[in-house]
């Protein structure tokens, strides 16, 4: 077994709508961290999918007139097709929590957490926002009564015996858990809040509905009158990708003795969640508690990134009328465009505006303008100057920016070489020198193709196509220009 595997799993997007800027978010530095891993050395498990279950997926079925079956296998095609646009490597590892065998995780897991003393059962009444697919206590309402993430959907109205976890008896246990690993949730003040929040008190919370009302989940071990709530289901799959329970340290039948890819990648391969703000608690929060149930290893760390805000600083909401769709950025100005975007021009962790000028101003002045204008330049100067490129050695070692998960901070430092570069061609001005002394301006010209070279391998992670094409024009020990430009100025 390698010491240095790792595991990256993104949430699971319900397949009621198509993905909005906030999902390219979380799936493009996902993949960022998963290509920096593997070209670091790592044995990487990149997982994502799709949460198929739920009231939300069952009335959009409903609505579209289809079987739930027949509506999630048309969505979880057309989550694939999206995912490419965002550029997302092409080995992920695909879940669906209508997998047979996550279905048979599920129930395994509900079995462990039950046999343990910490599922019962209960009358209740409960108010329920099927946006969120949770349950809003009267403190988590705006003053309309609604849900604040979701204005203009009305509550629904539960009422019904149910079994719920004992979500109450884990607050001491997950404090005590969090300060054994203070960097569990990424940034710290997330972490602040959840621990805020377990001071305040943890409730128990229901994990089934009756299958007579919402007949659309996993049955409960050993109650047909009963589904899986659609969070307590869905949370499982970050542990049923991999096999689990009987690709794990448990299963004892021989037939199953091969790689052990739980072990591998969950136990020892420091398990690592993205997440958006408003999923930190059931990340942070009740998934831990229900692995402390299971008796099973808690993930290594949380990541959460802020929410993309639309003009006037408004969350992007199709009620409120400020989304941008990022088809229509990528069919634009293409998909590294968009990676650009949201790597460099998106905070790292906190709230920021996504809007169509915003976006062109910035691709106008970091990659028409920047990168583009810079590699044009280089790359036009060595072919009319028969400049000799030596690919310089790059070894991807630990990056303190990236290993802290700060994008952001590392789009920033490849910018400031960019500028440089910029920089030592206005001052040195190797165009003019070459006329005078052409072995000066061609040592001049071999150095900014050097720091070219660094650029694109630095942009291997981050804009992969755009890495590939300067590395392809810089290949062999000698640079040919660029038909077109890398990113054409849009006026």
């Amino acid at each position: 077994m390698k010491p240095n595997s790792f595991y990256i799993t993104t949430t699971l997007p319900y397949v009621n709508a198509p993905l909005h800027m906030g999902h390219a978010l979380e799936f493009v530095r996902a993949d960022v961290i998963a290509r920096y891993k593997k070209l670091s050395g790592f044995d990487v498990y990149f997982n994502t999918g799709t949460d198929e279950h739920g009231k939300k997926n069952y009335d959009k079925a409903l609505e579209k007139g289809l079987s739930p079956e027949e509506f999630v296998d048309r969505g979880f095609e057309t989550f694939k097709e999206q995912l490419k646009m965002f550029g997302v490597s092409e080995d992920v590892h695909f879940i669906r929590t209508t997998d047979k065998h996550h279905e048979m995780a599920a129930c395994e897991f509900w079995k462990r957490v039950k046999d343990n003393g910490y599922i019962y059962k209960k009358s209740y009444k409960a108010k329920y926002c099927v946006g969120c697919e949770s349950e809003k206590t009267d403190s988590e309402l705006d003053e309309k009564g609604e849900c604040p993430l979701h204005p203009g959907k009305k509550l629904e109205l539960i009422d019904e015996e149910n079994y719920f976890f004992k979500f109450s008896q884990f607050g001491e246990k997950l404090l005590k858990f969090y300060k054994e690993r203070p960097d569990f949730v990424v940034p710290d003040f997330r972490l602040n809040e959840m621990k805020n929040f377990i001071k305040n008190g943890l409730q128990d919370f229901s994990i089934s509905r009756l299958k007579s009302k919402m007949p659309w989940g996993i049955e409960v071990p050993d109650d047909k009158e009963h589904v899986m709530y659609v969070w307590f289901d869905a949370l499982v799959n970050y542990i049923s990708t991999l096999g689990w329970p009987f690709d794990s340290a448990q299963d004892l039948r021989p037939e199953n003795n091969k790689e052990n890819n739980f072990e591998k990648y969950w136990v020892n391969g420091s398990p690592t969640q993205y997440c958006g703000k408003d999923n930190t608690r059931f990340q942070a929060v009740m998934w831990q508690a229900m692995l402390l149930a299971a008796d099973l290893p808690n993930s290594r760390q949380i990541v959460v990134n802020g929410f993309i805000t639309g003009e006037g600083g408004m969350r992007m909401s199709k009620t409120v009328g400020n989304v941008v769709d990022p088809a229509d950025i990528v069919k634009e100005y293409g998909t590294d465009a968009l990676r650009y975007f949201l790597l460099r021009e998106i905070s790292s962790f906190e709230d920021s505006p996504f809007t169509t000028e915003r976006f062109k101003e910035a691709y106008n002045a970091g990659l028409a303008n920047g990168l583009g204008n810079l590699a044009s330049r280089i790359l036009t100067m060595a072919e009319n100057y028969n400049v000799s490129t030596l690919d310089p050695v790059v070894r991807y070692k630990e990056n303190e920016d990236l290993e802290s998960f700060d994008i952001k901070k590392y789009m920033d430092k490849i910018w400031d070489r960019i500028q440089n570069a910029d920089k030592k061609i206005q001052e040195k001005e190797p165009y003019k020198i070459y006329k005078t002394d052409h072995e000066i301006a061609v040592n001049i010209v071999s150095d900014l193709c050097t720091d070219l070279f660094y650029i694109a391998k630095l942009l291997i992670p981050v804009m992969p196509e755009t890495a590939e094409k300067i590395l392809f024009y810089l290949k062999d020990g000698k640079a040919i220009r660029p038909e077109k430009p890398l990113f054409p100025r849009k006026d």
